[in-house]
């Protein structure tokens, strides 16, 4: 997998791969990591896949980031009760 680009934000660290003829957008917070794939036939730039990198994308990230977290802190409260 060979990185393209990293894309400043403030909040995530968001990197921009290409991989086996596809773009990968990963976007990281803390401990949790989202991918976004794409066909590099599926566009015709880099510039195409930053520009889905969309505030209303990211938002909708961050929800899942707090649902994964969620999920993993019930897997936790479950894990330690079978005991």
């Amino acid at each position: 997998m060979r990185l393209i680009k990293d894309i400043p934000h403030e909040r995530f660290k968001i990197q921009l791969f290409n991989y086996n003829a596809k773009y990968i957008v990963k976007i990281e917070l803390g401990q949790f990591e989202q991918s976004f794939k794409i066909g590099e036939l599926d566009v015709d730039s880099v510039e195409d896949v930053e520009s889905m990198i969309t505030p209303e994308l990211l938002k909708n990230t961050i929800v899942r980031f707090v649902e994964m977290r969620t999920d993993w802190e019930n897997g936790f409260r479950n894990k330690n009760s079978l005991k």
